[in-house]
């Protein structure tokens, strides 16, 4: 019998034992009411952790600490802030390993909190914002919290909740998060350049959000017949939906259809996806795993790196003693795309941060992406292709695409590699 409540009636030690694992809902399908409720009575719970993919709503502190054990898949979003103060327990993983993750027991889920919209006339919640890996807190937790949102869009997915497989319910009416497009740098625009030229007509894109990923949707508007198949999509989909110029055409079994499992943007974004069946929520089994991502054709992943080296590898998590970053989706997109057929995979970054090379000798953070998996990598300079490439090649060629005044300590660098070619 699902229980109903307000945020300010809610008592979540009646729910939450000492020791509690807590799961969230991430990035714009936080559920920030739940998160407040943690925050303000957090003393009082004997000591519980809080596991979330990211965070945009910039409700969690370092202070937050004193009572929650804090844990991610990366710092991503304002859970960077946790990690500079050394608050945040990193869980290295990819998105599409932490539903079935969940399920094991490896990461533990005793409450779950989610974010949906009202359910329709037959009793049946949508995910709204958030699909990846909601599905599996609920079907693990001991006890499922849901904040039911009015302002939350009922979207389509492969799965509804049930009101009668939520616990507790949580009658809110409040903007969910939303995250703004950035404005385009002038070597955004450069990097974004390089991008399209892979993109042809009929492919199938993953893209993130940010600068480069909009300016990349703004210079493939001449494109016929694109799809979409995408862990996350923002506000910049959008346009291309609407212009016909992604129709997925060519999406196999979601022919017609834009399959995603974040919605991470703003209320047009969130308007357009309200009860439109041509955009498909999804969960990470299918945003996520190689074996469907491989039989996509002509799929073309566009991901982010802090840095990647002289030979391929890529570094997407830490940098100057700092955890900016995450594993995310990257490894599964990398090698998705790079088994599709026609498929190219894309690690796109400029070619300089704070004056000092993202082109290096050695990584100064971890491997995310390994080099056997990168296949192209692009700057504002322009492409650097290593599939199939020998060790010494990949060098060079990274070096092209280096920042002109840099390249010369680059060689110098690499000399030994040249010399004994690996």
């Amino acid at each position: 019998m699902t229980e109903w409540t307000t945020p300010e009636a809610l008592d979540l030690g009646a729910y939450i034992r000492p020791g509690d694992a807590v799961m969230s809902g991430q990035a714009c399908g936080e559920p920030t009411a739940l998160i407040e409720a943690l925050i303000a009575q957090r003393h009082g719970l004997g000591g519980v952790s809080l596991f979330t993919g990211s965070s945009f709503s910039g409700l969690l502190k370092p202070e937050h600490a004193d009572a929650i054990r804090f844990l991610s898949m990366g710092a991503l979003g304002s859970l960077r802030g946790l990690a500079a103060k050394g608050v945040l327990g990193v869980v290295p993983c990819h998105v599409g390993q932490i539903g079935a993750m969940v399920k094991r027991g490896e990461i533990a889920c005793d409450v779950a909190f989610i974010q949906v919209a009202p359910a329709d006339a037959q009793g049946n919640h949508s995910m709204g914002l958030i699909a990846d890996y909601v599905g599996a807190l609920v079907d693990s937790a001991r006890v499922v919290i849901a904040e039911v949102n009015p302002r939350v869009p009922r979207t389509f997915g492969e799965r509804t909740i049930p009101t009668a497989e939520i616990d507790v319910a949580v009658a809110v009416e409040r903007d969910p998060v939303m995250v703004p497009p950035l404005r385009a740098s002038e070597t955004d625009n450069a990097i974004a350049g390089f991008v399209a030229d892979y993109i042809a007509d009929g492919a199938i894109l993953q893209v993130g959000i940010g600068a480069v990923p909009d300016a990349i949707m703004q210079l493939i508007a001449d494109r016929r017949d694109l799809g979409i198949h995408s862990g996350m999509i923002g506000d910049s989909a959008v346009d291309l939906i609407e212009r016909g110029v992604v129709t997925n055409a060519t999406h196999g079994a979601w022919r017609g259809v834009s399959v995603t499992g974040a919605l991470i943007g703003t209320e047009r974004l969130y308007r357009f996806a309200h009860e439109n069946p041509a955009v498909l929520m999804c969960g990470s089994a299918t945003t996520h795993s190689e074996a469907v991502l491989s039989a996509l054709p002509g799929l073309v992943s566009i991901n982010s790196a802090i840095e990647v080296d002289l030979t391929g590898q890529v570094n997407a998590e830490a940098a100057g003693g700092a955890y900016l970053g995450g594993t995310g989706g990257q490894v599964d997109y990398v090698r998705g795309a790079s088994r599709s057929p026609g498929g190219r995979s894309i690690i796109a970054l400029p070619a300089t941060a704070r004056g000092l090379s993202r082109i290096v000798s050695r990584l100064a953070g971890p491997v995310t992406t390994a080099r056997s998996e990168v296949d192209v990598v692009v700057t504002e300079y322009g492409a650097a292709e290593l599939r199939g490439r020998d060790l010494a090649a990949r060098a060079r060629a990274m070096i092209a695409i280096a920042h002109p005044d840099l390249r010369t300590g680059l060689e110098a660098e690499a000399a030994e590699l040249f010399a004994r070619g690996y």
